[in-house]
C-alpha cells in the first residue's frame, strides 16, 4: 500500500527533472502528503508530458455519483487493475507522481498496537516517480471538472515484506530511465529492489498537512535479521514487465 508519500523537492527542480512546465504553480506544496486528504499533488500524464500538472490523490472512474470513492481508490493493484470496475478503463491514461520518499508502519504485535514507522527512498535520497493511471471527472452535480490519478501497487519485495508485514504490498516505483516507457507504452521496470529504509521516531500525529520540508538525509537500508547472509548494500535488479 502507499497512502502517505514525501515530495520535499521545489518546483523548479521539478521542472528541470521531467522537462516539464508547470501549470497552475499555485497548488503546488512540498512535504509529507496523506492520501486520505485527496490532496493535490504534481503529476506527469501521458497525453501531455510538456507540462506539470496537479491532480487530486484517489482515482475517480466517469461513472462515480460523487468522491466518496476517493478513499477506496488512492491505490491500484498491478495485478488486477484489467478487472477492477474502478480502473480498467483507465489503463491507457498512465501517470507518473514524483516523489523522494513515501512512509510505512510495520507491525510490532499481532494487534497492531504498537508500530513502527519508516521512511523508504532511494540511496542518497534521489528523486524517483511512482507509476500511476489518471482520470478526469466530471461532477453531474455541479458540472466542476476534477483531475484525479490513482499508485500501482505489487507484491511487497523482501523489504517491505519486512516493514508492511501485514498487508505485504508497496508502491510501483520508477526512476528516470524507466517512466518514458510506462508513459509511453505502458512497460514497467520496476526499480522496487534499489529502495532502503529508516525508522522514524513520531513526536506528532502522523497525518501531517503538506509543508515547505527540507529534502531527507540518505536513508539506510533495514535488514531482515533472519536472513543474516544479504549485505545491507545489495541491490536487486530491476523488475521488468509489460502490460498493454
Amino acid at each position: 500500500m502507499c497512502f502517505h508519500s514525501k515530495q520535499s523537492r521545489d518546483a523548479q527542480t521539478l521542472e528541470h527533472r521531467y522537462k516539464a512546465k508547470m501549470v497552475e504553480p499555485e497548488l503546488f506544496r512540498t512535504g509529507d502528503f496523506n492520501g486520505f486528504d485527496h490532496p493535490y499533488c504534481a503529476i506527469i500524464t501521458n497525453d501531455k508530458q510538456e507540462i506539470l500538472q496537479f491532480a487530486q490523490w484517489g482515482l475517480l472512474p466517469d461513472w462515480a455519483n460523487d468522491k466518496k470513492l476517493q478513499n477506496s481508490t488512492l491505490n491500484a493493484r498491478l495485478e488486477t487493475i484489467a478487472e477492477k470496475p474502478s480502473f480498467r478503463n483507465y489503463r491507457s491514461q498512465r501517470c507518473l507522481i514524483p516523489a523522494d520518499g513515501f512512509y510505512e508502519w510495520q507491525w510490532l504485535d499481532p494487534a497492531g498496537k504498537k508500530k513502527q514507522k519508516y521512511l523508504v527512498s532511494l540511496p542518497g535520497d534521489l528523486l524517483f516517480s511512482f507509476a500511476g493511471l489518471w482520470n478526469s471527472w466530471h461532477d453531474q452535480a455541479t458540472g466542476a471538472v476534477f483531475h484525479t490519478y490513482t499508485i500501482l501497487t505489487t507484491e511487497a519485495n523482501e523489504l517491505m515484506s519486512v516493514i508492511h508485514n501485514t498487508k505485504k504490498r508497496m508502491p510501483v516505483i520508477l526512476n528516470s530511465d524507466a517512466e518514458k516507457a510506462w508513459l509511453d507504452r505502458g512497460e514497467l521496470q520496476l526499480f522496487n529492489d534499489e529502495l532502503v529504509a529508516e525508522p522514524i521516531r513520531e513526536s506528532s500525529p502522523v497525518a501531517a498537512k503538506p509543508t515547505a520540508a527540507k529534502p531527507a538525509a540518505a536513508a539506510k537500508p533495514i535488514v531482515d535479521k533472519s536472513d543474516t547472509d544479504k549485505s545491507d548494500t545489495d541491490k536487486g535488479e530491476a523488475t521488468q514487465l509489460e502490460l498493454f
